[in-house]
């Protein structure tokens, strides 16, 4: 990956397990979908290790595992009902990460844009962010359900960079694990990792660009780096 040596000009965040930690809430919304059909449920251990790839590869995993297969339509359905557990209670548990705040912050400080990219949809994403009062220091939000591929594929972050107008390598992206690494190294966009997040690899195996012990280190970063 090519690594920036200026000081980015938009700053995109991931959401889950880098700004929130929502699996509590996705884990209750899960087990009630997978109890309408008689199911096991899961702890929220199983459940962090199993998020990160969007609702549907959730709902995949969470199958797999209890050995259930059923059919593609099947499988819509349910991920239908799990949104409609989730949804409307998509912050009830849900909490912000350390420094989350003072690292948006820090970016509208610095006259940076700032967008979220996550595979989580744009509605609960954006409910969630008001929910915290973050919303409005947001320019952009690119949900999972805005059209290009998900995350570990790279369209959505080249999708976020085109609609600020920006290279994606005038572009930092915040993530945690390795489907937002490697989403940004196809999309040729410096990456910094935070550590603990939902992930089983540790930074040496996702190898990002720059590594951060938590939000609250972001300030750093950008002060670290040159302006054009």
């Amino acid at each position: 990956m090519t690594m920036t040596t200026y000081r980015p000009r938009a700053v995109l965040f991931d959401l889950d397990g880098t700004l929130i930690d929502s699996i509590p809430d996705i884990q209750e919304a899960l087990n009630d979908a997978l109890a309408e059909r008689d199911i096991d449920p899961f702890d929220r251990a199983s459940v962090r290790v199993m998020v990160g790839g969007g609702t549907g590869i959730l709902l995949e995993r969470a199958l797999l595992r209890r050995g259930v297969s059923i059919e593609d339509t099947e499988r819509d359905r349910l991920v239908s009902r799990f949104l409609e557990f989730y949804e409307p209670r998509a912050s009830r548990l849900t909490t912000l990460l350390p420094g989350a705040p003072e690292a948006l912050a820090a970016c509208r400080r610095r006259g940076m844009k700032v967008g979220l990219v996550t595979n989580k949809p744009a509605a609960p994403s954006r409910s969630i962010l008001e929910a915290f009062g973050l919303l409005a220091d947001f320019d952009l939000i690119v949900g999972g359900d805005a059209g290009p591929a998900k995350k570990p594929n790279p369209d959505l972050l080249l999708h976020a960079a085109e609609r600020l107008d920006l290279s994606a390598g005038s572009c930092l992206f915040v993530g945690d694990s390795e489907n937002d690494v490697e989403a940004a190294r196809g999309a040729d966009m410096p990456v910094a990792a935070v550590e603990n997040g939902y992930t089983q690899l540790s930074m040496d195996e996702m190898a990002p660009t720059y590594r951060l012990a938590s939000l609250h280190d972001l300030d750093a970063l950008l002060e670290a780096l040159p302006q054009v």
